[in-house]
């Protein structure tokens, strides 16, 4: 089966068809920039840029960069413009691309039901938390495989600071931070996550997870295991196809995970 999946980032709106047999991607994605400023319409553009690549109509899941309720209203926008509050985000994707049912998620959690089901939190049980290093941290936390929707953890206040300001792979990138001096940065928003919610496993995502042995090695004194993201910066694109097969008519989704 295959159904279309879409991840907005802060950066880049990617997308592809994707195989929800394997949790693969079936084509190669396709990726255009974010535009700036970053409001509805524009990002509604490039997203049917995106589609429009692959010919695709039918259903389409669609990750945002904030919280979603009810698979489709829009309640806060920190990586992209601050139009999209409240925005009917379901209705404006759908009028603009053509394609429909339009599901429309989280895009951390989309990230981390993919990962629960295909990848590196498959089979695990306990308290699981999904981070994704980017523009900003997105988060997705589990027990026993049930997500917690829209935790936004990447805006826990670190010494005196937003975390993702600080800890993000743009942070890093944004200062010119060496591995290690971002490492050590990182390892203390880890400890504090772990502090406020004890979990067996983290995995970490996003497009820095493709260099993981730069920075994974560095992280000292935190108790879980800390693992890459198998399905690394595919993962919010395939989570978002997932959400749109379990979810037919648009609605608030909650994708069975666990490989079972």
């Amino acid at each position: 089966m295959q159904i279309f999946g879409v991840d907005i980032g802060g950066s880049g709106i990617k997308g592809a068809p994707v195989d929800l047999d394997r949790g693969e991607l079936s084509e190669p994605r396709h990726k255009v920039l974010t535009p700036h400023p970053a409001t509805p319409d524009a990002v509604a553009d490039g997203v049917k840029q995106v589609i429009g690549h692959f010919g695709w109509s039918g259903p389409i899941g669609v990750t945002f960069p904030g919280v979603v309720t009810g698979g489709s209203t829009i309640r806060t926008a920190a990586n992209v413009d601050k139009g999209w509050i409240d925005v009917d985000a379901r209705a404006l994707l759908g009028e603009r691309t053509g394609c429909g049912p339009v599901t429309v998620l989280n895009d951390a959690d989309a990230a981390g039901v993919a990962e629960m089901h295909f990848g590196a939190g498959r089979g695990r049980k306990g308290t699981v938390l999904m981070l994704t290093l980017g523009t900003g941290i997105g988060s997705a936390l589990f027990t026993d495989g049930v997500l917690v929707p829209n935790t936004e953890l990447g805006h826990l206040e670190l010494h005196g600071h937003d975390a993702e300001k600080r800890a993000s792979t743009k942070a890093r990138d944004d200062e010119q931070l060496s591995w290690e001096h971002w490492a050590r940065r990182l390892q203390k928003y880890l400890a504090h996550v772990e502090m406020l919610l004890s979990p067996e496993l983290i995995v970490i995502g996003g497009g820095v997870s493709r260099k993981a042995q730069k920075f994974l090695p560095l992280i000292e004194g935190v108790r879980a295991e800390i693992v890459p993201a198998e399905l690394q910066n595919n993962a919010g694109i395939v989570g978002a196809a997932m959400a749109a097969a379990t979810s037919p008519s648009g609605g608030t989704s909650r994708p069975k995970v666990g490989g079972d």
